[in-house]
């Protein structure tokens, strides 16, 4: 098992809310990630399609792997927190939706930030997508990240 294997799984058992709504992450990378919701009665809305939380459940679950993925070998001296998010719904969402997240920044100097400063603040940007490749949602997660040191 590689070690974004190893970090998919460990997410899943740490973030239980996405998990008991449905979210399945897919592949993690360096600053990337997918993940997958199937729509269910339980995250729909009153108009038979995604209910807007579920979706925000999903963008969220997918940005928080892909800062994962990209601070993988730091990320157990460091304490994660999303800081802030924006959401624009472009069509109604049904069946299953697939959210792709990226890391908006170099990784040299994301990594040259939190070494001088003990912390690095930047935005992960998720597109969500229909069975059809339709783009259903997009949002942006404000990451925070700060050495456990300064955390405290």
């Amino acid at each position: 098992m590689n070690p974004y294997e190893m970090l998919k799984a460990q997410l899943s058992a740490v973030v239980p809310f996405a998990s008991y709504v449905g979210v399945e992450l897919g592949t993690i990378g360096e600053g990337t990630a997918t993940a997958t919701l199937e729509q269910s009665q339980n995250t729909s809305n009153h108009i038979a399609t995604m209910h807007a939380g579920a979706l925000f459940t999903l963008a969220e679950a997918a940005s928080g792997a892909a800062m994962a993925g990209m601070f993988l070998e730091r990320l157990a001296a460091l304490r994660p927190v999303a800081a802030g998010s924006t959401i624009a719904y472009a069509r109604p969402a049904k069946g299953t939706i697939t959210a792709y997240a990226s890391v908006d920044g170099a990784r040299e100097a994301l990594f040259t930030a939190l070494d001088a400063e003990g912390k690095v603040r930047f935005p992960v940007t998720i597109r969500m997508e229909d069975a059809e490749g339709r783009e259903v949602a997009r949002m942006s997660v404000d990451w925070h990240l700060s050495a456990l040191a300064q955390a405290a």
